[in-house]
């Protein structure tokens, strides 16, 4: 666990002393050599549970995808956002920088930790740099709403939680995942240790009825906080249930049917606000929210199906959605507007870039033989043994997922080329070789989807 941790604390220093003239460079060379050294993590991957386990930290099936991918983001998003930062001063591209690095070392400690209390602070510890990267470098006036936004949503949901483990460690001694088969006999279970353990998370995914803060922060953060909100940030809360989810479970199973029918129930309307959505980057960002109502509904079945669905769509959708950010962001810098009628016709222009947005459409709607496409079969099959009518709802969501996802790329990409853009300037090879970047990690998945099934 060392060997990747201390080189991502080690690449602070680097961004800090290195000649600027080759910071971006260094930094970027740097990540991609730390993202190679986590592929190690799937070297020690078992079906016995606990590998390279530590006193607090330990990989297993779960975290071991989600700290491959986190890796991976990093010399993404630094190669996303240098156009961005361009005209900034020496001193904050170099903070930027900084705080994505500190934003990667904290999730890792998150996903990686085997006591409960250290995940939380953590958990909370995200929000930090998060919240620095969207004041601070966010496109329009309206950012700080959104950063106030996220933190108020944040840190309200997570209170119950903190009191819910605290009770937990009076009464048993001990919060240690590795041991908690042992002493969770100990916890006098209840309806309102369930709530208050799930809250947090909840918000975190987000569940639909308390995603308000999400397409805000999406809206307004830069290219780097679009992409690590969607990619890991929201893949907090998913992890969070399911390691919870083994620990405490409602006295009264009733309990769970509101929070599936929100799940249920938020896929189909998020879906149809996508429809008559203008903005691409709130487009995306509403999807997301669908996505994950998917991801909630199947950790709330609580079979193993479900489980393996959640953590399979998770890492597609991660890849998937963080791709059409870097899209979204590339139309923008042309063009100067998030309005999608104002970037039709772009294919006559660049023919290549409509390939790539055509390559994650079909990803976004789950096309056959993509990880997406495994992820939400298993997902729809585990609810449907848990109960025929979800099949009504994530029906209706797979179909209406469908039509939002060709309504963007067909507005975005085709038509007759608006007169209003004079000059545009041509995409870079970065940008590209970004995309693929992005749709490598998807194709090889298709062939060993093991690795990220749970």
């Amino acid at each position: 666990m060392m060997k990747i941790l201390l080189p991502t604390l080690m690449l602070i220093p680097t961004t800090w002393l290195s000649n600027f003239s080759w910071l971006w460079t260094s930094t970027l060379s740097y990540s991609f050599l730390i993202a190679a050294l986590s592929l190690t993590w799937l070297k020690n991957m078992s079906e016995t549970g606990w590998t390279m386990l530590g006193i607090n930290m330990a990989t297993d099936t779960l975290s071991t995808p989600l700290l491959i991918l986190t890796c991976w983001l990093l010399p993404l998003m630094i190669m996303a956002s240098q156009n961005h930062l361009k005209t900034e001063p020496q001193t904050r591209q170099r903070l930027y920088i900084t705080l994505l690095t500190t934003l990667q070392f904290f999730l890792i400690l998150a996903f990686s930790s085997t006591e409960l209390i250290m995940f939380y602070v953590m958990f909370e510890a995200t929000l930090i740099p998060t919240l620095i990267i969207i004041t601070r470098w966010g496109n329009q006036m309206e950012r700080l709403n959104a950063g106030t936004y996220l933190l108020f949503y944040t840190l309200i949901s997570s209170l119950p939680l903190l009191i819910a483990l605290l009770m937990i460690q009076s009464k048993a001694g001990s919060l240690s995942l590795t041991t908690a088969q042992f002493y969770m006999s100990m916890i006098p279970q209840h309806n309102f240790l369930w709530l208050a353990c799930f809250l947090g998370f909840l918000v975190k995914m987000p569940l639909y009825g308390v995603h308000l803060w999400l397409p805000k922060a999406h809206v307004e953060a830069p290219i780097a906080g679009s992409m690590i909100l969607a990619a890991v940030l929201l893949k907090l809360g998913g992890y969070g249930m399911m390691r919870i989810s083994a620990l405490v479970e409602p006295v009264n199973k009733v309990l769970i049917y509101p929070f599936m029918a929100l799940a249920l129930w938020g896929i189909v309307m998020t879906g149809l606000i996508c429809l008559q959505q203008m903005d691409l980057k709130s487009l995306i960002a509403y999807s997301s929210v669908g996505h994950m109502g998917l991801v909630v509904g199947a950790i709330l079945t609580q079979t193993p199906e479900g489980y393996s669905g959640a953590v399979t769509l998770m890492i597609a959708h991660g890849l998937t959605s963080s791709a059409l950010f870097c899209l979204a962001n590339s139309n923008y810098e042309r063009t100067h507007s998030r309005v999608m009628l104002l970037a039709r016709g772009l294919q006559m222009i660049f023919p290549l870039m409509t390939a790539w947005w055509l390559a994650f459409t079909l990803a976004n709607l789950a096309l056959p033989p993509l990880p997406n496409l495994m992820g939400e079969l298993t997902i729809i099959i585990s609810m449907f043994d848990w109960s025929w009518w979800t099949f009504i709802l994530t029906g209706a969501g797979t179909l209406i997922t469908a039509a939002y996802s060709l309504y963007m790329f067909i507005t975005t990409q085709r038509g007759n080329f608006t007169t209003h853009i004079m000059s545009l300037s041509p995409t870079y090879i970065k940008e590209h070789l970004l995309m693929l970047l992005h749709l490598m990690p998807l194709l090889l998945l298709i062939m060993k989807p093991e690795i990220i099934s749970y």
